[in-house]
């Protein structure tokens, strides 16, 4: 009888609980039993840890064999644990010293004839390893991923018997290095120089940047509303290395195929107005990040949002807020971050024509009422910056004038400057000021108390819009270095809020 003890670790949202593999031989009929609520995925590694043992001429253990993972409490699911059961057999059956897999946690999956194979969520389950202090290894298709943490030994191996050299003493596994860009460089972006004339609408873009404030434009077809939300990430302030971490672990544990070389571009996502309510915040008996969470610390693009399903849209309000998501299931939670920058675009009316000097829009004010009406007040009343961006015309497309405004690069530098403000002064963005907070960075004299008054009468603004003015109103003083909010800041602030008093519009917070 003899006992074996290997680590490794499961995946419970962007975290990485551990999982310690007790492997049991006993005497009795030959067989192969994993306790421990594994999932279908772990049950059949069986078949593949012990085709991959004999091929590589191991000896497989005749009597009985019980692979307890636990805590058993803990669901287990995907194919990280196969290299761990290997060993474990292995080290049980007398073919490895036990004393050994103490300084290591495996995570990788085997084919049959014992090749290593990269399994999803690597970087969560690095971070958890460095904070254990062991070393990890790990299929080499995963090697760089898991280099993404600072500090780690990760040891990548190509196969079953480099691992099994490796803790024999026979042969050494190699500590990888990789070191990616710091930052990602603006040749690959999408450049605003690239947009001409829509000057109030880049002036938005710019505010938005600079405060992490969520945007909605409004315009005819060909306006550019797409041109403009996709240049957004590239004028965003450069992610920090936690925040870059806490991205990249969502893409890791998500089904889509992380590149590491990428990992300090902030996310855009822009999914299709068909998607669900599930698509968005994630889901499923085994919750996976939806689009708000792959989207954390970028940018998520709503286009057309009144074609989006209204019950889809609600669904936004709650992460908007708390910049996190909780999703619950009977069997199991699972939180993930959800801090995003929402940017929205629709047309003004059915066809999109409304106001068209040629008179093409034939959309009666009932059919305008009903198309705005998609959009909720409440979620509205959580856009801070809502403007109109006008038709250009073919003169200014094709004509010989230089109209391009500020590069990309420029307008960065001006949003960097004034977020570093932000950070020295309240220790985060202006779009995530409390209360509290608002009545000490944002005070208001008698005069320009009086116009924000007249502001919410007139534009019957709710106390949580009348916040957000004062918010985007701070990031405009911060973009002209200004100490204190003056009245052409607060000024330029509700005039970002007019779409909410167009025909067609219900009070905001009324539905």
């Amino acid at each position: 009888m003899s006992i074996a003890v290997v680590h490794s670790r499961a995946l419970a949202g962007i975290k990485s609980p551990q999982v310690t593999v007790e492997v049991h031989l006993s005497r009795g009929l030959p067989g192969l039993a994993i306790v421990g609520l594994p999932e279908l995925a772990v049950r059949e590694s069986k078949d593949r840890v012990r085709s991959a043992i004999l091929i590589n001429h191991l000896e497989y253990p005749l009597g009985k064999i019980i692979v307890n993972l636990a805590p058993a409490d803990l669901p287990k699911e995907g194919g990280q644990y196969d290299l761990a059961i290997a060993l474990g057999i292995i080290t049980a059956n007398k073919q490895l010293p036990a004393e050994m897999l103490g300084l290591y946690e495996f995570s990788a999956e085997l084919s049959l004839t014992g090749e290593l194979r990269p399994v999803r969520g690597i970087l969560p389950i690095a971070n958890a390893c460095k904070e254990a202090g062991r070393k990890l290894i790990v299929a080499l298709g995963n090697a760089n991923e898991a280099c993404l943490v600072k500090g780690l030994e990760v040891l990548p191996a190509r196969n079953l018997m480099e691992v099994y050299a490796h803790l024999s003493g026979a042969a050494t596994l190699e500590l990888h290095r990789y070191a990616p860009e710091g930052s990602f460089t603006h040749a690959l972006m999408l450049d605003m120089a690239d947009i001409r004339a829509q000057y109030r609408a880049k002036r938005a873009l710019e505010i938005a940047a600079a405060g992490a404030h969520n945007l909605l434009l409004s315009g005819p077809p060909g306006s550019g509303k797409t041109m403009l939300a996709e240049r957004l990430p590239g004028i965003l302030p450069p992610m920090t290395e936690q925040q870059a971490l806490e991205t990249a672990a969502v893409q890791s544990i998500s089904r889509n195929e992380f590149d590491p070389g990428c990992w300090h571009k902030r996310p855009f996502r822009s999914p299709h107005h068909t998607a669900s309510g599930i698509a968005l915040v994630g889901g499923g008996s085994s919750p996976r990040p939806g689009e708000i969470s792959l989207a954390h610390n970028g940018v998520l693009f709503l286009d057309e949002l009144p074609e989006f399903d209204r019950r889809v849209l609600e669904v936004l309000r709650e992460p908007l807020e708390s910049g996190r998501i909780l999703i619950s299931r009977a069997a199991r939670q699972a939180e993930y971050p959800a801090d995003f920058q929402l940017v929205a675009a629709m047309n003004p009316c059915p066809c999109g024509y409304l106001g068209d000097a040629q008179g093409r829009c034939n959309c009666s004010p009932e059919q305008i009422r009903r198309y705005r009406s998609r959009i909720s007040g409440p979620l509205l009343d959580r856009i801070d910056i809502q403007i109109e961006v006008p038709p250009v015309s073919t003169e200014l497309i094709y004509g010989n004038s230089k109209s391009e405004g500020d590069a990309s690069r420029d307008i960065q530098a001006r949003v960097c400057n004034a977020y570093e403000r932000q950070i020295l002064r309240a220790g985060k963005s202006n779009s995530k000021l409390t209360s509290r907070e608002l009545e000490r960075y944002c005070q208001l004299d008698d005069t320009q108390l009086t116009i924000l008054e007249q502001a919410m009468n007139h534009l019957e603004l709710s106390a949580r819009a009348i916040h957000r003015v004062l918010r985007v109103a701070r990031t405009i003083a911060d973009l002209e270095d200004s100490a204190a909010i003056k009245t052409g800041h607060l000024t330029e602030a509700i005039n970002y809020r007019r779409f909410l008093c167009l025909p067609g519009r219900s009070k905001p917070g009324s539905q």
